[in-house]
This record gives C-alpha cells, structure tokens and sequence, in this order.
C-alpha cells in the first residue's frame, strides 16, 4: 500500500473510492440493502429446506449464485444509479474540468463498487459457512472469485452505460427493472434445471445465467462449458463498448 499511495495518479484514486464510499455509507439504507437481500435470500430460501442446506454440493452451489445476483446488484446500481445522481452534482460536473483525466475518478468508483461487492458477499458467506453445509477448498475459492469478477464485467459494463446516458431517475428504474427478470432467467433464484424448456434455452444466451454456470462450476468444480464462457466475453465486449460510447456522449453534450 505504501508504494501504491507514492504514486500521486493512485493517490488521487484512493481519494476519490474514499470519498465516494463515505457519502455512500452515509444514506444507510443502501449499505443495508447491498448487504442484506443476498443474504435474506439465502436465510429463506435454502437454510429452511434440509435437502438443500445438508448436501454440500447444492449449498455451495446455492452461495455461488447467490454471489453472483449480490455483484450484480452492486454494479448495476453502485454504478449505474450512483452514477448518473453524481452527473447531476455540480461537483462532478468541476472534477471533470480538472487536469487530472478521468482515470483516477473512474479508478476509484472501481474500487468504490469492489467494497460494496464485498460488504454484500460477508453476510451470505457467513449463512452458508455457519447455517449449511456449504464447503470449498482454498484453491477452489480463488477460482470462484476469479469467475466472479468475470461474471461481474458484463454488468459493470452495462451499470456505466446507464449512468452516463440516463438521468438519475430513470437509471433507476431501468436497473430495477433489469435486475430481477435478469436474476431470475439467469437461475440465481431457481435453478435452471426447473425451467421450461423455452426459458432455459434462452436463459443460456444471458450474462447472469453465464456468469452464474462459470462461477458455480468453479466453487463446486462442475462441468463448465464453452458456450457460457463465450457468451459472458461477448456480452462484456457489448456491455464495454456501450459505456465507452455512453461516456462519450454525455462528454460532448456536456463539455463543448
């Protein structure tokens, strides 16, 4: 850490993530519904059910996509809304006149949406280690958290687009409207093995049931095939395209 803070570029960066997560803490609700829901889905839904909490594979599995519904949430509103709210500040509109370019602010917000991701992910851990029988060997948990932050780029990618195209309304409502319908076609609700065969064949096209099959495949060590590999690298490449694009746009309508 010290040799990172030397550099004033990173400095400037850890500035900014501080300065972001403490006006974000202070509207506690936010903190407690990043870190809460996951974790209340797991409490209801798979501790109660003893089919489900005894067998190993299946906890570890519930937790792993459960992991990957909380990241989503994360970026979808930690960059999405949060964004688009400071576009609205004129504090933002000034750090964007200054000198130092946009990476240190970007980086920040990075780290900013990383802590959330983990104040999201401690509770959820917490019910499958203490509540189920949910196990995983050290070398499996830096796969799946490997596969997590690939699972997570998609959403990162599409959180930025809205925030820089939307105003803070509507970037919220457009994130409530994509995350559940995402979530639950995506089997981080049900599994996809219950689904119709309709659903469960378009389920396979997106990025929540791809990050979803890759990061339960790493904590339990499943089968993983290509296509949810190619379909979660496709979708981030759209998703990164889109944001650039949104950031751009909302560059030129803003500064010329």
């Amino acid at each position: 850490m010290s040799q990172l803070t030397t550099v004033p570029g990173a400095r400037l960066m850890l500035r900014h993530a501080r300065y972001q997560f403490l006006e974000t803490v202070r509207v506690p609700i936010a903190v407690i519904g990043t870190a809460l829901f996951p974790a209340l889905s797991m409490l209801f839904f798979v501790v109660p059910s003893a089919d489900l909490a005894a067998d190993p594979v299946v906890s570890t599995g519930a937790t792993a996509q459960l992991a990957v519904f909380s990241v989503m949430s994360v970026c979808l509103f930690t960059y999405g809304v949060g964004v688009s709210e400071d576009r609205a500040l004129p504090w933002d509109a000034y750090l964007r006149t200054l000198p130092a370019g946009p990476g240190p602010r970007l980086g920040g917000r990075l780290l900013n949406g990383l802590a959330f991701a983990v104040i999201g992910l401690l509770p959820l851990v917490a019910i499958a280690v203490f509540l189920t029988a949910a196990t995983i060997t050290p070398a499996r948990l830096g796969l799946a958290l490997a596969a997590l932050l690939a699972a997570a780029l998609p959403f990162l990618g599409i959180g930025m687009a809205i925030g820089y195209s939307m105003p803070a309304k509507a970037s919220l409502a457009v994130a409530q409207v994509l995350l559940f319908p995402l979530a639950f076609a995506g089997g981080l609700f049900l599994p996809p093995e219950t689904f119709p065969d309709w659903l469960d064949t378009l389920s396979t096209w997106l990025p929540s049931r791809a990050g979803r099959e890759l990061v339960v495949g790493a904590a339990t060590g499943s089968t993983v095939g290509v296509l949810p590999v190619v379909v979660l690298a496709g979708w981030a490449a759209l998703a990164a395209g889109l944001a650039v694009w949104a950031y751009r746009c909302d560059e030129g309508r803003r500064f010329r």
